[in-house]
């Protein structure tokens, strides 16, 4: 699609400027008009000035009329009509005088036909000026509506960034609480290279979770990354326990989606998925394009949800008890796309939990720097040292039900 070299200006973006094109282009055009009629009709060249006087005439009316609207069009419709009625009657009564006063000067005619002449401009000068009155508040009245909407808008905007920021912000204590215990715990064990790379790690993830803006939209590799660095932590808690598995098609990973939206799936999956089994469980993550939709889904191997008889409807809409979890992606995830995106969640017979999200597929404005996220993100920490202890400690804690 052809782009125009320029940005246009919206006519009224100035409104004192676009009053006095305004102005021009209607007196001006309201001239013309005037003296090709009487060049029609063979009046002389001189009568030129008399059409030119009318024109500047109304002209002036014109600009008092506005100051006095302007003071008019606020109140209530009783004082802005009536009001309106009785100034617009003296404004014509003024300029009918006033250019009947030009034509007996260029007539030179006596007092009875002053009177006439009076009376037949009248029409013109009420069929002008009332004119000129309904078209100044129609276009006010038209930029008032307008400037309600685009407040109202802001206003929605505003609330709506507010409440994508205070989901945005609601991080699950219980991650940040058992991180800083098994650092705890590493230091008194003395284990102090374990400690310090566990704290350099969460004070990485911690920076990026504060620094970026509530509702920003980062690229799906950005996003690996982070979750990459969360499973870093978690890793040093529970070492081969916890499996992590990446699938995501070179397309996908520069598919724009809200930043942190994949976080609390994983977080979740951790938290009821590997911490409940002794033997630990794999986290998965898929992303792929599928026409003009990107799916993402989000897999553990764990026990599943706790209660069968749960339902999955009651399971997307019911608060969860840490205040964030399946209910905060639900809501982003609504706020963001509307009834454009798909939220499934999902039991599979063999056990596990599925949460499957569609949404509208955006690629990043500029290309950036892809990661390959084709590897098990566990290979890539495979060097780091792994305090047994904290392992044993961690599998203890973690009780309770999906949220």
């Amino acid at each position: 699609m052809p782009v125009l070299p320029f940005q246009p200006t919206p006519f009224f973006k100035d409104k004192n400027r676009a009053f006095w094109r305004l102005q021009m282009l209607g007196w001006g055009g309201a001239f013309f008009l005037r003296a090709a009629t009487s060049i029609a009709n063979d009046r002389p060249f001189d009568f030129l000035v008399v059409v030119l006087i009318a024109a500047i005439t109304g002209l002036s009316i014109s600009l008092v009329l506005s100051v006095v609207y302007g003071r008019l069009i606020n109140r209530t419709p009783l004082v802005t009509w009536g009001s309106t009625a009785l100034v617009l009657g003296a404004a014509v009564a003024i300029s009918a005088f006033i250019n009947a006063w030009t034509l007996s000067v260029y007539q030179g005619g006596s007092e009875a036909s002053f009177t006439n002449l009076m009376l037949g401009v009248f029409y013109l000068d009420m069929t002008l000026l009332g004119a000129w009155s309904a078209l100044y508040y129609a276009i006010n009245f038209f930029l008032q509506v307008e400037e309600q909407a685009d407040r109202l808008e802001r206003l929605e905007t505003q609330a709506t960034s507010a409440q994508l920021a205070m989901l945005r912000y609601q991080l699950n204590p219980h991650f940040l609480f058992n991180t800083l215990n098994s650092i705890s715990t590493l230091v008194l064990l003395k284990q102090t290279n374990p400690a310090n790379a566990m704290l350099t790690r969460l004070s990485s993830f911690l920076r990026h979770t504060l620094v970026s803006q509530a509702g920003s939209m980062v690229t799906v590799a950005q996003e690996v990354e982070t979750l990459k660095l969360y499973l870093d932590i978690e890793r040093m808690r529970f070492e081969e326990r916890l499996r992590t598995q990446f699938r995501v098609e070179p397309m996908a990973a520069k598919a724009c989606i809200p930043s942190m939206l994949l976080q609390p799936l994983v977080e979740n999956a951790i938290k009821y998925g590997v911490s409940l089994q002794e033997e630990g469980a794999r986290i998965s993550l898929s992303a792929q394009v599928i026409a003009d939709r990107l799916r993402l889904v989000v897999a553990d191997t764990g026990p599943g949800l706790i209660d069968k008889s749960r339902q999955v409807d009651k399971l997307k809409t019911e608060p969860p008890s840490t205040g964030v979890g399946l209910a905060n992606i639900a809501e982003r995830l609504s706020q963001a796309y509307g009834d454009e995106h798909r939220f499934d969640i999902e039991t599979p017979p063999g056990g596990g939990f599925v949460v499957t999200i569609e949404i509208p597929y955006q690629k990043a404005e500029a290309d950036e720097r892809v990661a390959d996220t084709s590897t098990d993100a566990g290979a890539v920490q495979g060097k780091l040292p792994l305090p047994s202890p904290v392992d044993k400690m961690a599998g203890a804690q973690e009780i309770g039900s999906r949220a």
